[in-house]
C-alpha cells in the first residue's frame, strides 16, 4: 500500500495532481546524481502512486549500457540510496518500462534514435505522451543537448498543447551574467518559458516550502515581518565536508558560484519577498524577481560587503584534515574561495536599513543550513538592570537541514523565589510531528515538473537578476587574484575577517 496513510501531506496528490502519460529521459544516466537522487525519486513517486499509469523512463549517456544492465544499476541505486526499501513488485512495474539509449551529447544521430524510441512508445500506446528531458550532466554539454533536442524535433513536439515537451536543467545555470544570458538565449530558441524548469533542489525541501506558510498563514508573523520589528537576518549554508573528489569542478566554481548565487539567494528571496497575490507559480516568481531587483550593488575591497576565504588544515570530526590547497586536484596557488560571506542591503519600504547576512563554506564546524530572523529588543528597561536578567533577542530560525523544523528563542523566568531570567528555545521538528520518512526534495520537484507546476523552479529573468548582483564581485576577485583571500581552520565557523561585516551593526554570527 502507498505510504500516503503515514504522510498526511501526501493525501490527495494522486487525485488532484495526476500527471499525463509521460516519458522521462535522463541525460547523464550513469552519473552520481541519477543514482543518488533521481532514480530513488522516481521509485518513491511510484510507491506513492504518483506516477502516471503510462510512465516510461529512458536513460541517455555516452557509455553503452544494455537495457537489462541499466535496470539492474537502477535497482542497486534504489537499494543503496532510497529512503524506503526496494519492494520488488513496485519496482517491477517501473522497470518494465525502463530502457537506455547510448550516444554522445553532440551526436545528432543519437538524438534521432532517441526520438524514434519515443515514437515507438507512442505507437505502442496508441496515443501521444509528454516528454520530460532531465539534463543531469556537466554544464559544458547543456548547450549541445538543447540544440540537438531542437534539431531532432523533440523540443517543439506538441508545443502549446497539454502534452508539450519539457526540460529540467540542473545547476549551475551559467558561470556569470553573460553565460546565463547565453544559455537562456539557447533555451528560447527551442522551448517556451513554461516548458523550462531550472532546478534548485533547496526549493524542494520541506522547511523552504514552509517559509511561505509560516509567513502568510500565521497572523503573529506577517505584521512583524519588516524593518520596524526585525533587526537583521542571517542565512547560513555550511558544509562539514571538504571538496573531496570534486576538486576539478570546485576549482572552476568556488563557494559563491556553487552555493551563494543559487541556493542561498533562493532562501533570501522567499524570506524577504512581498506577499504574492496568489499561490500561482508566476505570482510567486514575480515577487522573487522584484525582491532581487531591490538589492543594492555589493562593494568589494577593504571595508566592503563581501569576504572570501579558503580552509586551511584543521580538525573535522576529531580527525586532522588537509587545507584546500593540499587537496587532490587543487592548484597549490589557488585563489578559489571555499567560503564566502555577504552583507546585503534591500532598498524597499519593508527592509530599508535591515542587514541581510549570507554565508556558505566548506569544512565548517558542522553541516547546517538555516535562516535566522532576529527581532529588535523591546524598548523598555524593566529587565535591563542587574546580573539576574540574562536576555537574548527573540530569534526565529528555520532549520533547512539536517534537522528540518523551526525554533524560537524567548526570554523566560527561571523558577524560584527570586525574579531571574534566561533565554529558552521552543522547537518544532518535522520528524517528530510527521515522521522521519518524509519525501525528499527531488520527489517533489520531479512530480511538479511532470504536472507543469513551476512554483519551485527558477524563471529565466530570476537567474539573470541574481547573476547581475554577483558577476561584479566575481570579476573583482578574478582581478585581485590572491589579494584579499582570507583563510580559516577546517572545523571552524569561518575567517575572523567575516566578523567585520557584522560589527558595523553591532551584530555577531550565530553558531547554529
Amino acid at each position: 500500500m502507498a505510504d500516503t496513510q503515514r504522510h498526511p501531506f501526501l493525501h490527495g496528490l494522486s487525485k488532484h495532481r495526476g500527471a499525463p502519460p509521460t516519458v522521462v529521459v535522463i541525460f547523464g544516466a550513469s552519473g552520481d546524481l541519477t543514482a543518488r537522487k533521481l532514480i530513488p525519486a522516481v521509485y518513491n513517486l511510484g510507491l506513492d502512486s504518483l506516477l502516471p499509469t503510462d510512465f516510461y523512463l529512458i536513460g541517455f549517456g555516452r557509455k553503452p549500457i544494455p537495457d537489462d544492465e541499466f535496470r539492474t544499476l537502477a535497482a542497486d541505486a534504489i537499494k543503496e540510496f532510497s529512503r524506503r526499501e526496494l519492494q520488488p513488485e513496485a519496482w517491477k512495474r517501473i522497470a518494465a518500462n525502463t530502457s537506455y539509449v547510448a550516444g554522445g551529447y553532440d551526436d545528432p544521430d543519437a538524438f534521432q534514435r532517441l526520438k524514434e524510441h519515443i515514437d515507438a512508445i507512442e505507437k505502442k500506446l496508441g496515443r501521444e505522451v509528454q516528454s520530460l528531458f532531465y539534463i543531469s550532466t556537466p554544464p559544458s554539454v547543456f548547450t549541445p543537448i538543447l540544440e540537438n533536442l531542437g534539431a531532432a524535433g523533440l523540443a517543439e513536439k506538441y508545443a502549446g498543447q497539454a502534452l508539450q515537451s519539457k526540460v529540467i536543467i540542473e545547476k549551475p545555470f551559467g558561470r556569470d551574467l553573460a553565460s546565463a544570458q547565453a544559455l537562456n538565449g539557447t533555451l528560447r530558441k527551442y522551448f517556451t518559458e513554461p516548458q523550462v524548469f531550472r532546478i534548485d533542489h533547496y526549493l524542494g525541501k520541506e522547511t523552504v516550502q514552509d517559509l511561505l506558510v509560516q509567513r502568510f498563514s500565521n497572523a503573529i508573523f506577517e505584521p512583524l515581518w519588516n524593518r520596524n520589528f526585525i533587526s537583521s537576518v542571517q542565512i547560513t549554508v555550511a558544509e562539514e565536508v571538504g571538496v573531496g573528489s570534486r576538486g576539478g569542478y570546485y576549482e572552476q566554481s568556488g563557494a559563491l558560484r556553487d552555493m551563494i548565487q543559487n541556493h542561498t539567494m533562493q532562501l533570501l528571496a522567499l524570506t524577504a519577498m512581498e506577499p504574492p497575490v496568489s499561490l500561482d507559480a508566476e505570482a510567486i516568481r514575480d515577487e522573487k524577481v522584484r525582491l532581487l531587483r531591490a538589492i543594492q550593488p555589493l562593494r568589494t575591497g577593504a571595508e566592503g560587503d563581501v569576504v572570501r576565504a579558503h580552509y586551511a588544515a584543521g580538525m573535522t570530526g576529531g580527525k586532522p584534515v588537509p587545507g584546500y590547497r593540499e587537496e587532490e586536484g587543487i592548484n597549490p596557488d589557488s585563489a578559489t574561495e571555499t567560503y564566502a560571506a555577504i552583507r546585503l542591503s534591500i532598498n524597499n519600504w519593508r527592509w530599508q536599513g535591515v542587514p541581510f547576512y549570507l554565508r556558505s563554506g566548506k569544512r565548517m564546524a558542522r553541516r547546517v543550513s538555516e535562516i535566522a530572523v532576529t527581532f529588535r529588543r523591546p524598548p523598555g528597561t524593566l529587565f535591563a538592570e542587574g546580573d539576574r536578567f540574562q536576555l537574548a533577542s527573540n530569534t526565529l530560525s528555520f532549520q533547512i537541514q539536517p534537522d528540518e523544523g523551526l525554533s524560537m528563542i524567548l526570554n523566560a523566568k527561571i523558577p524560584g523565589l527570586e525574579t531571574r531570567t534566561q533565554p529558552v528555545k521552543m522547537n518544532f521538528r518535522y520528524s517528530t510531528t510527521f515522521g522521519s520518512n518524509t519525501p525528499e526534495a527531488y520527489e517533489r520537484l520531479v512530480l511538479d515538473a511532470m504536472i507543469g507546476d513551476g512554483t519551485l523552479f527558477i524563471r529565466g529573468d530570476e537567474t539573470e537578476q541574481s547573476w547581475k548582483i554577483y558577476t561584479p564581485v566575481l570579476e573583482a576577485w578574478a582581478a585581485a587574484g590572491q589579494q584579499g583571500l582570507e583563510s580559516y581552520p577546517a572545523g571552524s565557523w569561518g575567517p575572523t575577517a567575516a566578523e567585520a561585516l557584522l560589527a558595523k551593526n553591532h551584530d555577531v554570527w550565530r553558531q547554529p
